[in-house]
């Protein structure tokens, strides 16, 4: 059953570093692509890369789409993200995680190109533990609970600047991005993750939930973008052992942005520290192909609530689609022998094919 597409997770995911907060800049998860995962097989090494395509021209005055107050025509932003996980042990895993903005654009009214920001280059570097503290088997169905606890670390830039011409002098001068299209925040951040799972291998059904909570930190401008909080809720299907699908409802919430006021007495911002914060909610649906070690995966974010405090630029369009490889490193060959074996416990294994007398899954020839 292709380890049920290991909880069915590679093809769940909440998209982060979502639209931008008008003005000054994304919170949002640091986190993409596979969130809703538990942990990894004992030696088990996984490599996963998505990219993420993230649009919008909407803004939004409280829950009211707002027309008439546009501060600019479209943000937009194209990241590849990449996870490299190795299961540690049978219950802890442990993940490097960051990527790759090819760009990410601010255009300015009528695509005035003295408003236009854009910058492009590596995000945040995430040191990501996660431990299974409860793991319960039978025939029929499988629990678990894992927490997770990880650490952000400010590698992307986030003073970026963009070069303009006095029209008069023809003199150069430098104008600092607002935080939209900064490559990070420059802070770090503690990420505190909770992944609830209840399966049914047998139907081949799981149902499942996540709980993000990001504690934002102060970077060195006395900036604190708002922590962010996330909870979704998962329910998937496997069909023809190789095609996962799964439908999630999620619920968002960043608080407002902070600043330091012993800076502010020197240097002012350019953006409107109020005009930062939200509330959303999200239904996505995922689908997810495994053939050998390989899992495609593909989601899109469909918002169906937005409540933007002040005037700024909501969700409109996001979509990803990746690529996961996952490998048994070295394989533990204990009491039990046989050419078939349990992805989800390596050591049960058999002679014939037949089904895991630990969690019901069916057993796999190893190659």
């Amino acid at each position: 059953m292709k380890l049920s597409f290991l909880f069915g997770i590679i093809a769940l995911f909440y998209t982060n570093q979502l639209v931008a907060q008008c003005c000054s800049g994304g919170s949002g998860s640091p986190i993409a692509g596979g969130t809703s995962q538990g942990v990894l097989l004992e030696n088990q090494l996984e490599l996963n890369t998505n990219l993420q395509f993230i649009q919008s021209e909407n803004f939004y005055t409280g829950s009211k789409r707002d027309t008439a107050n546009k501060y600019f025509d479209q943000y937009r932003s194209l990241y590849q993200y990449f996870r490299v996980a190795y299961g540690l042990t049978p219950d802890l895993t442990m993940s490097v995680e960051g990527g790759n903005y090819f760009y990410k654009e601010e255009v300015g009214l009528d695509a005035d190109p003295e408003r236009t920001y854009n910058s492009r280059g590596f995000g945040d570097l995430i040191l990501f533990p996660r431990y299974r503290v409860l793991n319960y088997c039978t025939g029929n169905v499988t629990n678990e609970i894992t927490l997770g606890l990880g650490y952000k670390i400010p590698i992307g830039s986030y003073n970026d600047s963009t070069m303009r011409t006095e029209p008069f002098s023809g003199e150069n001068y430098y104008v600092t991005n607002p935080q939209s299209v900064q490559m990070s925040s420059g802070a770090q951040d503690f990420i505190f993750y909770t992944f609830l799972y209840r399966g049914y291998p047998v139907k081949k059904f799981r149902v499942f939930a996540n709980m993000i909570y990001v504690k934002k930190g102060w970077n060195p401008l006395g900036e604190k973008l708002g922590d962010f909080a996330s909870i979704g809720i998962f329910a998937g299907k496997t069909f023809f052992k190789s095609l996962g699908t799964t439908i999630q409802l999620r619920y968002e919430m960043v608080n407002k942005m902070q600043l330091n006021e012993n800076i502010l007495l020197y240097a002012y911002p350019s953006y409107d520290p109020e005009a930062t914060g939200y509330k959303k909610v999200f239904v996505s649906p995922q689908v997810s192909y495994s053939i050998d070690n390989f899992s495609f995966y593909g989601a899109a974010d469909i918002p169906v609530y937005q409540y933007l405090t002040k005037t700024q630029v909501g969700t409109q369009y996001q979509f990803t689609v990746g690529l996961s490889y996952k490998l048994l490193a070295f394989r533990n060959k204990k009491a039990e022998t046989g050419d078939y074996y349990c992805p989800m416990h390596p050591e049960v294994r058999s002679v014939v094919k037949t089904k895991c007398h630990t969690c019901g899954m069916d057993l796999i020839k190893e190659k």
